[in-house]
């Protein structure tokens, strides 16, 4: 007998509270089982990951852009917090219906598992054993909750000898202690021991990724930009610029799906180069460390960065030219598009044509002279100079497909988005940062930086107010795949507010588009624009 209590006096407040605590205890048991059997299965088996990828997949494309906008590369740990939270209430709602019908607590618990399980075997990528933390979890979770409802049942809703009460109180201190004690080990502990089976940072850690057999050239110095024959180079020797050139690994924007980074093993690693070619390749980590490698200076941008956004950064990437392995697997010419997948499902489609067309697209294996960090796609990664990363820049990869677009729409390109998303002229200020008080009369570097990648910038001109176009100072750049940094000099001549504008030109001295436009679905257009306050 599960024990019902239905027709029952209705609860005290305090009995509303111990139901409360009692599905709170039970859906934290759920989830800490979940995440230590998922350190045997795999990380992305755990419940409350599952439930996160499968809600990704199902969420309309107007709320992704929205939750992007607002909460940038910290979506995904809102998204988590969003779970946690409607899970916190649903366990709530369980417990006072354990309250009142022990049989309906219990269907709830199992309606919980079964929606993780329902997730983890439709995720992108899914396994069959991914189901396994789930139902384990939420096994776990009915046996606490069918302990601790019957300790607390009775206690405050109809006289009870005072001896069996206090039994009854102990048992359920007893069983609320052991519950909480199983969430926390769980949790915790199952992170720690999926951290210790499946993290890659010892594997990464062993690698030493072989010599380039191209470099990038070096970076911009100030020897270099005074070589380069720029107007007012000097400026750029007093350290007037507002960003590096370089940006760190940890400063990198990340924009992706993954709740949980994969960790891949790059000795299990594989690629499959497949679809509409006439040799198939299967290439190992070696296979590609044993290939030369080139090293280029590559801006990457995303294409949800709105008019004045960080959603853009530049570094080296080092690995194998894209082109040599797709005319070794001899890739048909009907083949407009190639799709890469990652390892948790991810399907990135770029444009054949324009990886062909001699640019530095590559399998990229280091990022500023380092093997990729896992955040960033390690073992391997896609790099496509001249591309939104929605169109090219797949991580974690583990296949790359020949099609055609009439065949294939990769995952952005389901929500609306472009299918070949070439990159957008545009240019950001960065300096003065932040738009505080200036003085009338003081020099006042304005800076920032411009990008065109596979174009190149040849102009930026700075606005004050509407006044005219002034010419901005250029640091010389390795090629035209970077962003490109700027700097004007200004002195204020009167108190007051002032805006700040920006625009810049591309290689062939074509402006950049000034009416404002969204990101979606081709990246944004405008001019990047910030008020200052001069006294």
């Amino acid at each position: 007998m599960l024990g019902d209590h239905e027709g029952m006096t209705p609860p005290t407040a305090r009995g509303l509270g111990l139901s409360a605590l009692v599905g709170l205890l039970a859906a934290g048991v759920a989830v800490g089982v979940g995440e230590l059997v998922a350190a045997l299965v795999r990380p992305a088996a755990s419940p409350v990951i599952a439930v996160g990828n499968r809600f990704i997949v199902l969420t309309p494309e107007p709320v992704k852009r929205w939750a992007i906008k607002q909460f940038g590369t910290s979506d995904k740990a809102v998204l988590l917090g969003g779970i946690y939270t409607v899970l916190a209430v649903l366990a709530v709602l369980i417990g006072l219906l354990a309250l009142r019908s022990l049989r309906l607590g219990l269907a709830g618990i199992a309606l919980l598992g079964a929606i993780g399980s329902y997730c983890a075997l439709t995720a992108n990528a899914a396994h069959g054993s991914d189901v396994v933390p789930s139902l384990v979890g939420a096994l776990a979770a009915m046996a606490v909750l069918v302990v601790l409802v019957r300790s607390v049942a009775g206690t405050d809703v109809e006289p009870r000898p005072a001896g069996q009460l206090l039994a009854d109180r102990r048992r359920f201190l007893r069983g609320g202690l052991a519950g909480a004690g199983l969430a926390v080990f769980g949790g915790i502990g199952g992170r720690a021991l999926q951290r210790r089976r499946f993290d890659a940072a010892a594997a990464r850690a062993a690698i030493r990724l072989p010599e380039p057999v191209s470099g990038p050239g070096p970076l911009p110095s100030a020897s270099a930009q005074a070589a380069g024959g720029t107007s007012g180079a000097n400026n750029f020797d007093r350290g007037l610029t507002s960003v590096p050139f370089r940006t760190p690994a940890d400063r990198f924007y990340r924009i992706d799906t993954a709740l949980r980074v994969p960790q891949l093993d790059p000795t299990t690693w594989k690629l499959r180069i497949t679809g509409m070619v006439e040799r198939p390749l299967t290439l190992s980590f070696a296979d590609l460390l044993a290939r030369p490698l080139v090293e280029r200076w590559i801006t990457l941008a995303c294409v949800s960065n709105e008019v004045g956004g960080e959603l853009i950064g530049n570094a080296t990437f080092r690995g194998v030219l894209l082109a040599d392995l797709l005319r070794e697997a001899g890739i048909s010419p009907q083949a407009d598009q190639l799709v890469a997948s990652s390892s948790d499902g991810m399907t990135i489609g770029s444009p054949t044509a324009v990886v062909m067309d001699g640019r530095d697209a590559m399998l990229a294996v280091g990022m500023n002279g380092e093997p990729l960090t896992t955040e960033h796609g390690f073992p391997v990664r896609m790099v496509v100079p001249g591309l939104y990363g929605y169109v090219s820049a797949c991580k974690w990869i583990t296949e790359l497909r020949a099609t055609t677009f009439a065949d294939f729409q990769a995952y952005w390109v389901r929500g609306g988005w472009t299918a070949r998303g070439p990159v957008k002229l545009s240019s950001r200020i960065d300096r003065p940062v932040p738009p505080g008080a200036l003085r009338v009369g003081s020099t006042v570097p304005v800076a920032g930086v411009a990008w065109d990648q596979h174009v190149g910038v040849s102009r930026v001109q700075v606005q004050v107010d509407d006044g005219p176009w002034r010419e901005a100072t250029l640091a010389p750049v390795p090629s035209t795949d970077t962003w490109r940094q700027w700097v004007y000099l200004w002195t204020p001549e009167s108190a007051g507010e002032h805006r700040l504008r920006v625009r810049a030109f591309d290689g062939a001295g074509v402006g950049q588009v000034e009416v404002e436009t969204d990101p979606f679905p081709s990246g944004a257009t405008g001019l990047h624009s910030v008020r200052v306050l001069v006294r």
